[in-house]
């Protein structure tokens, strides 16, 4: 559910028609939902209820930081892959014993920056940070809290590029290596083994992927602690998918709580989320106006104002996202095929071919759907274009919650050497 919906005529986010908002700061412009932010993070939230756990928002997914402030008051942590993210996480309010830092090119200083302030949890991913951050920790006088992510070599489906737990992603240490370096890092002194993690991809349909993984990650927490290592948690990561309008209906969060019930109930762990897209994708759309409307040898071009720059994911990963008008359709109007294409000097400049679309013209508004997860956080200045706005609407009340720089803001941070005059 979402609460964007066409009233009077106008597509309107919460209370606010989205027409007012181009008016006021033009477009393009991210526009994201506090209610549906809200709603999903505690539908989710809700359907673990009387398990200890800790839901750490995949900052990737949404790095604005009214986004983070909104989820930390729900009781958010935050699972982050950079110093980055972890400094915009605490920014908003999110305390250092709810982060887990995972990624897999963690750098020294990284690793003593969160280890100084006392981060949750290092998801570790290989032997090499398992001994840095040893090092670290015992210049520190410190023991640093992990667990190794394992790769379980389960294939989720998906698209290839977000697809993490097969053996040959770069993710996570393998699966049959896992004992012995448990073992290895329970000898070393900077190290305080807390648990294990797993995270298989992003954009999950079906529960069986997870089944298989999570079953895996259980069998080990009984190996391990038969080694005689005390495991108290289980990082189950995030991958939930959401619906994109392409007729896949991905598993609700109680069919999905009910599944990890019965493999973890007897185990008597906290249980990690790392839930992003289930809780911001559908949260926000991307708001664009059509420049052009050509007509090519065979097919028909909607040009729009936004581009590959602004929404990365149909370019990266032929992502699909549904369109709408933000002026409600005519129903007993014919559909066009449009190319919507954006206007950055690269053929891969493109959100949908041959798309059935109500009759645009130049001049219309329309909303790229499910743009609030790996939207904005995507996003460059190729071409020089600068970032988008972004916009955070609360019943009848909206504000930017980031600017659009402008050309001066971006030229601000080059320089010219004193021999170029």
């Amino acid at each position: 559910m979402h609460h964007f919906s066409y009233r009077n005529g106008h597509l309107h986010a919460e209370d606010n028609d989205l027409t007012r908002i181009a008016e006021d700061i033009g477009t393009p412009f991210y526009c994201y939902s506090e209610a549906t932010l809200r709603r999903h993070f505690t539908v989710f939230r809700d359907a673990f209820d009387g398990r200890d756990t800790l839901i750490a928002f995949s900052v990737k997914a949404n790095s604005n930081i009214a986004v983070l402030k909104i989820l930390a008051s729900e009781g958010a942590g935050a699972d982050i892959v950079s110093v980055g993210e972890y400094k915009r996480a605490r920014a908003a309010g999110i305390p250092a014993e709810k982060i887990v830092f995972s990624g897999v090119g963690k750098t020294r200083d990284e690793l003593n920056h969160a280890l100084s302030e006392g981060v949750h949890q290092f998801n570790v991913e290989s032997e090499n940070e398992l001994h840095a951050l040893n090092a670290v920790a015992l210049e520190r006088g410190a023991r640093a809290p992990i667990a190794f992510r394992v790769n379980p070599d389960v294939s989720a489906g998906g698209h290839e590029k977000i697809s993490t737990g097969k053996a040959e992603d770069k993710f996570g240490i393998p699966w049959r290596r896992a004992r012995a370096l448990y073992a290895e890092a329970a000898a070393l002194n900077g190290i305080d083994i807390k648990g294990v993690d797993v995270h298989i991809g992003s954009q999950i349909t079906a529960l069986a992927p997870f089944e298989a993984a999570f079953q895996r990650v259980a069998d080990l927490v009984t190996d391990l602690r038969s080694d005689g290592i005390t495991i108290e948690r289980i990082d189950l990561g995030g991958g939930l998918g959401i619906p994109y309008g392409n007729g896949e209906t991905p598993p609700d969060p109680l069919a999905y709580a009910k599944m990890i019930r019965k493999v973890t109930d007897k185990l008597d762990v906290q249980l990690i989320f790392e839930p992003g897209r289930m809780i911001a994708g559908n949260a926000g759309i991307l708001v664009s106006r059509a420049v052009y409307v050509k007509k090519g040898e065979a097919s028909q071009f909607l040009i729009v104002d936004a581009a590959m720059n602004d929404l990365m994911r149909p370019a990266l990963y032929d992502a699909r996202h549904e369109i709408m008008s933000i002026i409600e359709p005519d129903p007993s109007a014919n559909a066009e095929h449009y190319d919507v294409v954006g206007p950055v000097c690269e053929t891969g400049d493109r959100f949908a071919k041959a798309r059935p679309l109500p009759p645009i013209k130049e001049g219309d508004l329309i909303a790229f759907m499910s743009a609030g997860a790996y939207g904005a956080v995507l996003s460059s200045q190729y071409n020089t274009r600068p970032l988008v706005p972004e916009v955070l609407v609360n019943g009848n009340n909206y504000a930017v919650v980031r600017r659009r720089p402008t050309f001066e803001d971006i030229m601000t941070l080059e320089a010219t050497p004193d021999w170029l005059g």
